[in-house]
């Protein structure tokens, strides 16, 4: 019997909530409250976690590619909003790196900061800026595991030549955050047993 082919699809109501892919999100705050939104939208629409990101331009704000967290549905750890926005992204520049020559500066933009799985997955990525809305500690302060980071991981992946911006809405991204959990969310560790 062959191993199974793994793939991760973004739920179907992304593309009716992103209709004009070439729509411009000028500001950090456009870009912002956009992953904010899809990490609500996938909350309300229960297909993931309460967790959005998207892979931008840097200069001109164009949308590459969205991503929410797909873990439960997916039946897979690694599924996050980051690395699927990653992931999607990569597919559509045809390129792993996504800091290659010729391409235009891409920022990931993250409705909560990464936890350490997505901190590695950004320094591979060839982004040149990630922007932060929750903390660390707001996705730990609902139950979340975001596994070892070290204390000074912004000044390493400045080291890296990657920016780093934190706490842009962050408040509108905590209510997701806590929507979540008040909507009866899962709330998933690799140490925990079951669903609830």
């Amino acid at each position: 019997m062959p191993f199974p082919t793994v793939e991760i699809t973004l739920p179907a109501w992304m593309d009716d909530a992103l209709t004009d892919r070439n729509h411009p999100y000028p500001t950090v705050a456009d870009r912002m409250a956009l992953v904010i939104e899809l990490a609500r939208r996938n909350v309300e629409s229960e297909t993931g976690g309460p967790f959005g990101a998207g892979i931008f331009e840097l200069q001109s704000g164009r949308l590459v590619a969205p991503g929410v967290n797909m873990v439960i549905p997916g039946n897979c750890s690694v599924a996050h909003a980051e690395i699927t926005a990653i992931m999607v992204a990569q597919k559509i520049m045809g390129t792993f790196d996504l800091g290659e020559e010729g391409l235009p500066p891409m920022e990931l933009v993250s409705s909560t900061e990464p936890c350490a799985m997505c901190l590695g997955a950004v320094v591979w990525s060839g982004v040149r800026r990630l922007v932060c809305g929750g903390r660390d500690e707001d996705a730990r302060g609902i139950g979340f595991d975001e596994g070892p980071k070290p204390s000074n991981w912004t000044v390493a992946l400045e080291k890296r030549g990657i920016a780093v911006l934190r706490d842009v809405a962050r408040r509108d991204a905590v209510a997701v955050l806590k929507h979540y959990v008040d909507r009866g969310g899962w709330v998933y560790n690799a140490r925990q047993s079951a669903a609830p």
